[in-house]
């Protein structure tokens, strides 16, 4: 019984944040960047299949009133469980672009992030090398983390020790290869060899 409040909790947690993003995209805000953070956006590559599935949402929402018009209680809630699809949508999408990946020199960290549900701090100084790789198919590793975008990563990183990263359902995974995709790869494996070398270098 435990394990299902826990689960319950999770999901209505999960909703609620993809609801605050709403707030801040409506308000062109990001999250995480107040403090100086460099942000980099990974949502590009997922606007058309996003737009696609609301589309389809929509449609679907279109069919149902149709078939459900004579019998308005079925409708009216069929209908408010189709709009809530459509915002919780909206809401994914929403959540990708207002929380970028995050570097942030000062504190020595970079924020790999996906939406809402993945967060992994890695500090700069466990990079031991950054790099450009466009992937298309990836293989379930222990040890790794493929935090793709439309099914692609375009950034991998090799870590000297592990990091944490916690599933959506609480699982702790130690993973030591992290590959992740962003609109301007290149730009974010510049940034983050020149704040890992000049960390380095004032250690």
């Amino acid at each position: 019984m435990r394990a299902v409040v826990r689960v319950a909790w999770l999901m209505v947690r999960h909703e609620l944040r993809l609801l605050a993003s709403l707030v801040l995209w409506a308000a062109r805000r990001t999250h995480g960047t107040a403090a100086g953070g460099r942000a980099f956006g990974y949502a590009r590559g997922q606007g058309a299949m996003i737009f696609g599935f609301g589309f389809v949402c929509v449609v679907e929402s279109l069919t149902m009133s149709v078939l459900l018009r004579d019998w308005p209680t079925v409708h009216h809630v069929v209908l408010l469980l189709d709009v809530y699809t459509i915002v919780i949508v909206v809401g994914m999408h929403a959540a990708s672009v207002t929380r970028p990946h995050v570097l942030e020199p000062d504190g020595g960290l970079l924020r790999i992030r996906r939406a809402v549900h993945v967060d992994v701090r890695i500090p700069l100084e466990r990079i031991a090398s950054v790099r450009r790789e466009l992937r298309t198919v990836h293989e379930r590793t222990d040890g790794e983390l493929h935090v793709a975008v439309g099914a692609q990563t375009s950034v991998t990183l090799h870590l000297t020790e592990p990091v944490p990263h916690v599933t959506f359902f609480g699982r702790r995974r130690e993973v030591r290869v992290v590959r992740c995709h962003a609109d301007d790869a290149d730009a974010l494996v510049r940034a983050v060899t020149q704040a890992r070398d000049g960390l380095l270098r004032r250690a």
